[in-house]
């Protein structure tokens, strides 16, 4: 079925406003059970849709260098303090290792030194925070999609985890550390990246120095920073409060495209 160009506009700019309608009053909606249901059914519409009227390989718009936010501002952790993290930064992230498991038929273990000898890309987008501010940088990293071919996916996987070295929130249940996850069509989407830089420099701390996710065509909460380790599971019901991310299992949409 062909979607008209004017068809297609109106249902993108439907679902932002949505979207936004539902962020918005995302307080109210998480603290009510009813509310949290609507949340659930609202979600898998959203990514349904959004799947039907755009292709699966469209890029988000790219900006020029002139566009390039001077303060692109940073957000969640900043400075994580966990002593593992912080054992790595104190020594300029020498002995950091990137962790590839999970479903894969060759689990890696690299360097960052090995990482940008990957296949890369650099693109200047933009971060559309739910808070409802953005910025556009200058992001270089690993494309996602050619790291999981070199660990050589299983036939059951079907999402990929990142889990990260900051803890957003001390908690009794262990769900404080932070966490995020993509399906396979976003993870070989040619804008996922996995960026050591930004801004022509190498990544800043406060933008989740050494590695951070770049997917996007989400909101920012999708987009994890000190990334330590990617895993391939066929499902994330298992991790966290189950919900597949960290912001997720406190009430948002765990499919945040925009």
């Amino acid at each position: 079925m062909t979607i008209s160009t004017h068809r297609r506009g109106w249902l993108q700019a439907g679902l932002a406003s949505a979207a936004a309608l539902v962020l918005g009053a995302c307080d109210r909606i998480t603290n009510n059970p009813k509310g949290i249901g609507f949340l659930a059914s609202a979600e898998g519409l959203t990514r349904r849709v959004q799947r039907l009227v755009i292709d699966r390989k469209a890029l988000a718009r790219e900006f020029k260098p002139a566009d390039i936010s001077p303060d692109f501002r940073p957000n969640g952790s900043i400075d994580p303090t966990d002593p593992d993290y912080v054992a790595l930064r104190d020594k300029g992230f020498a002995d950091y290792r990137l962790v590839v498991d999970g479903l894969v038929e060759r689990p890696l273990s690299l360097s960052l030194a090995e990482l940008r000898a990957l296949p890369s890309r650099t693109q200047i987008t933009r971060h559309d925070c739910v808070e409802g501010w953005s910025s556009i940088g200058k992001w270089t990293g690993a494309r996602l999609g050619s790291l999981l071919d070199q660990a050589g996916l299983k036939k059951n996987a079907r999402y990929i985890v990142f889990h990260c070295g900051d803890t957003l929130e001390q908690t009794l249940d262990g769900s404080g550390q932070y966490y995020e996850s993509i399906d396979l069509i976003d993870a070989y989407h040619p804008q996922t990246i996995l960026a050591y830089a930004m801004n022509d420099g190498a990544l800043p701390v406060a933008h989740g120095a050494p590695l951070r996710l770049r997917v996007e065509r989400q909101l920012g909460y999708k987009h994890a920073k000190y990334v330590m380790r990617v895993e391939a599971v066929a499902d994330y019901a298992h991790l966290g409060r189950g919900k597949g991310g960290f912001w997720e299992d406190r009430g948002y949409e765990w499919y945040a495209g925009i």
